[in-house]
């Protein structure tokens, strides 16, 4: 479990189906997805997630207020998927319930975690990707402190082939240019 200022990032719950279901459901927050998700992708997503979180004894964390344990999304790190044109690497990420955009908690979370990934893990990079369109997230990735890489920009396999979404970003952060935080 990681903690910063107003953000616990903990185990996954059951009580947090619910409200992911519902977030994974919203246009507005999957606007950079090709579709939303049902409930049971919803709830199969979330069995990946604690799977890795089990495997690996990271990855992306259910998040809450420490003020009143209010579900908010997630925010970790993960492993890539084998398929990814940069793999094997560790990447980080989040995905927040739209009532709380905009109040900074995806970067102060993000950076719990890069402080975890060089410190405890060892890691020696970070990286981040998402469709190009997608200035939210870049915008987090740059508030972290992360690089774009224009080179490794790709079309990300998942992505249906014509679709707006497929090509992708590719930002990094080296440990040793995390120093100081």
């Amino acid at each position: 479990m990681l903690q910063t200022d107003r953000l616990r990032l903990r185990h996954w719950l059951p009580s947090d189906s619910e409200p992911f279901a519902r977030m994974n459901a919203d246009q507005d927050v999957m606007r950079y997805f090709e579709k939303t998700r049902t409930r049971q992708e919803s709830d199969d997503t979330i069995g990946r997630l604690k799977h890795h979180i089990s495997e690996y004894g990271f990855g992306f964390w259910a998040a809450e207020l420490r003020s009143n344990e209010a579900f908010v999304g997630f925010v970790g790190m993960q492993h890539v998927p084998s398929d990814m044109p940069f793999a094997p690497a560790v990447e980080i990420g989040w995905r927040l319930d739209k009532a709380y955009w905009g109040q900074g908690l995806a970067p102060e979370a993000a950076r719990a975690c890069l402080v975890y990934a060089f410190s405890r893990l060892q890691l020696e990079e970070m990286v981040s990707f998402t469709a190009k369109s997608n200035m939210p997230s870049r915008r987090v990735m740059e508030k972290i402190g992360m690089k774009r890489d224009a080179t490794r920009d790709f079309d990300h396999p998942a992505v249906s082939d014509g679709s707006d979404l497929k090509r992708h970003v590719f930002y990094s952060l080296k440990s040793t240019d995390a120093i100081g935080m």
